[in-house]
């Protein structure tokens, strides 16, 4: 649709953005080998050495044999690519404020940042564990969020920097069993802007609508594949390769566009819970 369509005799100086989502997984990632690359196509390959062998010793008598190292090595594959492009044409132009590009700018930079979003928990397949937690009252969070613990706990996970992604409905039933507090649980400047809404069994926990939804998910009984661990566990790396003003040959109109593209790689899967839960009405 055009601007033409909703220009005002008088514009407002301020906009009415639409309703943002924050962008919670991406952030849950390692940005480690994010400078390494340069253009799509680009890989880069992480190496991890293998566990090392203790053995026993007597003195005098035991002959001490090397251990070759072994290595192993995943690869980190820059391949997602994505574009957007607008105009705003020139009759519009006169009538508008600079605030529309900017606002577009904005816009455009949410849509990115929603796609990889959206990339990064549809991976919850490589989880290293996978949980079914079935049907949860707020008496039952708890319970849960103890259950997600001693799993990454049984495979020596470090207790420090773990986190747990779930829907505004899991954060309901944890709120209402008085697990966190949304109010002064956190510091002003994490809570909502990065969706992080509180601490509780040891994790930082964050909402997010880009939880992925389960395939018998209904509008009565939602049902979701949750994520928890630590940043260990999975790899992003990033870049917006191109960001072109330019005049369509076609149109009388300012026109930006811009390329990103990006890779992600599950690197740890010990280190990452997928937990199957499914929303119970009190």
């Amino acid at each position: 649709m055009s601007l033409n369509h909703f220009i005002p005799t008088i514009w407002s100086a301020k906009l009415f953005s639409e309703l943002d989502k924050a962008h919670v997984f991406v952030g849950r990632c390692n940005t480690d080998y994010e400078g390494e690359i340069s253009q799509f196509g680009d890989s880069v390959k992480i190496n991890a050495i293998g566990d090392i062998t203790v053995s026993d010793y007597t003195k005098n008598s035991t002959t001490v044999t090397a251990q070759e190292l072994a290595d192993a090595q995943t690869i980190l594959n820059i391949d997602q690519s994505k574009y957007f492009a607008f105009f705003i044409d020139d009759v519009d132009k006169v009538q508008q404020k600079p605030k529309v590009m900017g606002e577009a700018m904005r816009k455009a930079a949410y849509a990115l940042r929603d796609v990889s979003d959206q990339h990064v928990a549809g991976k919850h397949g490589e989880a290293g564990t996978k949980l079914t937690l079935g049907n949860t009252k707020a008496a039952k969070a708890i319970e849960h969020l103890a259950v997600i613990g001693q799993s990454l706990d049984d495979k020596d996970v470090p207790q420090e920097g773990r986190w747990l992604v779930a829907p505004p409905w899991f954060i309901a039933k944890l709120s209402l069993a008085k697990v966190i507090s949304t109010d002064g649980s956190v510091d002003a400047n994490d809570v909502w802007a990065n969706g992080m809404v509180g601490r509780a069994m040891g994790f930082d926990i964050f909402m997010s609508n880009n939880v992925v939804k389960h395939g018998s998910w209904a509008a009565a009984t939602p049902r979701h594949y949750m994520l928890a661990g630590t940043n260990r566990a999975m790899t992003f790396a990033q870049q917006i390769l191109q960001m072109e003003a330019y005049r369509p040959e076609s149109k009388f109109a300012d026109a930006v566009k811009g390329l990103y593209v990006y890779g992600h790689k599950v690197i740890d899967p010990d280190c990452l819970v997928r937990a199957d839960a499914t929303f119970e009405a009190e």
